[in-house]
């Protein structure tokens, strides 16, 4: 089946990453390699991975939104919440006079009683939760005329479900307060018990809790806050599966899985345990996988440091930078802004939480200096070409950018 095409504003495409891309695309059509591409310019050399930037769900989300504005232009058009975790499209549409109902962690920018019927919402590519989508269409509003929820996002609303018609719980792998897992907690919670856990610690807690090896009352203090009311370990983890948050470390939702599967193990006995927990590993999204695996390998090529472009509150770039930390010093930036000269960087810190400023960041030596360069699935192409460009300004002597990737554009044109 041939990939849908979407609309996307010509502002976000990229001259540089789009042309490395698709000679890619023409010469590993099923995506079996995930070796980096890369562009060597003499004095320093990029490491592009296979795959990055915009996934099916946020082209889907932007052809959409930009569809809506068009379609629109005497109508007043709010979008839940940021449609997707980059600050360089979200601004965007706020000049185009979309405004934002809500604030990323719930709180209310505008109040719902001053909508009116004839006003356009937009639900983001998170989902919004049953409660939101009731209280629009007692106003009188579609919030599914220009929907822009990720259909991956859909899948596993849809996997849950079933999982709720055979009487299973449900354990949501997510950060609580992202509003991507307050949908789903929400869609979940009309058909089952619900829990939500944040990495593998968190689901060991729940494990020695179900096998009772730690008290009934540390839920309440571990989860008490992110569950269905009345949640009870014991009953409501006799039947349950495990969906996730699509932008988590594929490999964490996998150990999640894991942890809990062992838990049924040993409380049901492993001739049972099919019985008692469902697989749910068709929930993991192929773009995160895809994306997180591409890291991998670009990490396995060893570069001197990393840069990845992607908005700061971006839990899917969040991923990509705990995975390139591991090797290498690794910077979040959210365009190429952030640099100041290559003496002095900006990036966002996800553990301190905070914008730090790192002197000394580009490294005079070794030469050729290799740097991996990658973005989130949020992250429009162009912003990485920007970056690039910005770095090899630092470079005075680096080799022409026409020439490095005129090899890329031969590849395209031998099959046309």
């Amino acid at each position: 089946m041939a990939r849908k095409e979407f609309e996307i504003p010509v502002m976000y495409k990229s001259p540089i990453i789009r042309k490395v891309k698709e000679a890619n695309q023409i010469t590993d059509p099923r995506k079996k390699d995930l070796s980096p591409t890369e562009l060597d310019f003499g004095s320093v050399k990029f490491l592009i991975p296979r795959h990055f930037g915009f996934c099916y769900g946020v082209e889907n989300a932007i052809d959409i939104a930009y569809r809506a504005v068009e379609d629109n232009p005497d109508k007043n058009i709010y979008l839940l919440s940021e449609m997707i975790h980059n600050p360089t499209v979200n601004e965007d549409l706020q000049e185009k006079g979309v405004k934002f109902l809500f604030e990323t962690d719930g709180s209310v920018r505008i109040p719902f009683d001053t909508l009116t019927a004839d006003d356009i919402v937009i639900v983001p590519a998170f989902g919004t939760t049953l409660e939101i989508q009731e209280q629009l269409q007692e106003k009188g509003i579609d919030p599914y005329q220009y929907n822009t929820t990720c259909p991956f996002v859909e899948k596993v609303w849809r996997r849950g479900n079933q999982l709720g018609k055979k009487g299973y719980s449900l354990v949501v792998h997510g950060k609580h307060e992202h509003e991507e897992t307050r949908a789903t907690f929400s869609h979940s919670a009309d058909h089952s018990p619900v829990v939500v856990v944040l990495n593998p610690e968190e689901a060991r807690v729940l494990a020695d809790i179900m096998t009772e090896k730690r008290p009934l009352d540390d839920f309440d203090t571990y989860f008490g806050h992110k569950s269905t009311d009345g949640f009870n370990p014991f009953k409501d983890l006799e039947y349950f599966g495990v969906i996730n948050q699509t932008t988590m470390l594929a490999t964490e939702t996998q150990e999640v899985m894991d942890i809990l599967k062992e838990a049924a193990k040993e409380r049901f006995g492993e001739e049972n345990v099919l019985n008692h927990f469902a697989d749910t590993s068709d929930t993991l999204c192929y773009a995160t996988n895809e994306n997180q695996s591409a890291t991998y390998a670009l990490a396995d090529a060893k570069p001197d440091l990393a840069i990845v472009v992607g908005g700061y509150n971006s839990s899917n770039t969040m991923h990509l930078v705990e995975i390139l930390e591991h090797h290498c010093p690794t910077f979040h930036v959210r365009d190429a802004g952030e640099f100041d000269s290559s003496e002095q960087i900006r990036h966002f810190n996800q553990w301190e939480k905070e914008i730090q400023i790192t002197e000394n960041w580009l490294p005079s030596n070794p030469q050729p200096l290799r740097i991996a360069l990658t973005s989130g699935a949020s992250c429009p192409d162009i912003l990485v070409d920007e970056v690039l460009l910005k770095i090899l300004s630092f470079y005075p002597d680096a080799k022409d950018l026409q020439k490095v990737i005129s090899r890329y554009e031969d590849v395209a044109a031998e099959t046309e």
